[in-house]
């Protein structure tokens, strides 16, 4: 009783101010002022500040509160045993007896890089970079593993 009380003076008050808000030419502040202040009495309207303060007040409600907490920490130790399973599991698949890439692709298959003959240019020349074989070698090592 008390709680709808209020919120009808709530309403009330808002619907002043927004009145006063109206009269200094802010319609538009005074129409976001009034949508603001028939929420409250709306809610006392539909009966949902009575289902609150029922609830609020049952211990049946505050243990059905608990219920759902104890579900929802379930659900959370559950997902990260979970996600903590699949990266020991990756890490074991990865450190086991089945390497991924095999030694021989740590070299290229073509031989060392040979360098293109020297040309004449009037701009100079960027060097070639040291490790341009091991680009391929990684390339190669993945191809190996999926069996081209």
């Amino acid at each position: 009783m008390i709680a709808e009380t209020v919120c009808s003076a709530v309403a009330a008050a808002g619907l002043g101010i927004a009145a006063v808000t109206a009269f200094r030419r802010r319609f538009l502040t005074a129409t976001r002022i009034a949508a603001y202040a028939l929420v409250p009495l709306g809610l006392v309207m539909t009966g949902v500040v009575e289902w609150a303060a029922d609830t609020a007040f049952s211990p049946v409600a505050w243990a059905g509160f608990g219920v759902l907490g104890g579900a929802w920490l379930l659900f959370a130790a559950t997902r990260a045993v979970e996600r903590r399973r699949g990266r020991e599991g990756r890490a074991v698949a990865t450190a086991g007896p089945h390497d991924p890439v095999a030694p021989q692709a740590s070299a290229p298959s073509l031989g060392p890089a040979s360098r293109p003959a020297p040309q004449t240019r009037t701009k100079p020349q960027a060097a070639p970079r040291a490790d341009a074989a091991d680009d391929f070698s990684d390339i190669e090592a993945i191809l190996k593993k999926h069996g081209i």
